[in-house]
């Protein structure tokens, strides 16, 4: 058992920041943020900036699976329901975010992106996946099966 089983898993609130923790046994339970009062499983991709990037990354046991996308994007564009509809199906498995890579070119700059959209997984503060290009939910829900929790 790992230790954020044991213990609970920690999660960062997609409203405030706040990290939280949530006994194993009470994901699937509606939990909300103590703090803010808002749901901590949204079932939609979190909205990351520059500011709050790294505290998701670092502060969530959960995986965090990030695309890195842009509005006058087609592929973006095409894959965004997908990422929304992966997100609601994998809802306590992993945590999904977005960044604009426009609004955040600091981001984009600092992870080497050359295209998008791509989508990157991170665990306990690592980067441990990255793949470019739009997927449909059949390809992305089989390209993040090895990192679920």
């Amino acid at each position: 058992m790992s230790q954020a089983t044991a213990s609970g898993v920690h999660l960062v609130c997609g409203h405030c920041d706040s990290v939280v923790r949530i006994p194993a046994d009470r994901l699937d339970q509606g939990p909300k943020c103590p703090k803010c009062h808002h749901a901590l499983f949204a079932g939609q991709p979190l909205e990351l900036t520059t500011a709050s990037f790294d505290r998701h990354v670092s502060r969530n046991d959960l995986p965090l699976i990030v695309d890195f996308w842009a509005p006058w994007c087609g592929p973006c564009k095409m894959m965004a329901p997908h990422f929304e509809e992966a997100s609601r199906r994998l809802l306590t498995q992993a945590r999904f975010a977005k960044v604009n890579s426009d609004d955040e070119p600091s981001l984009s700059a600092r992870f080497g992106i050359r295209s998008i959209p791509t989508l990157m997984v991170f665990k306990q503060g690592r980067e441990i996946a990255r793949q470019s290009g739009a997927m449909d939910l059949g390809g992305l829900l089989r390209w993040t099966q090895p990192y679920l929790i």
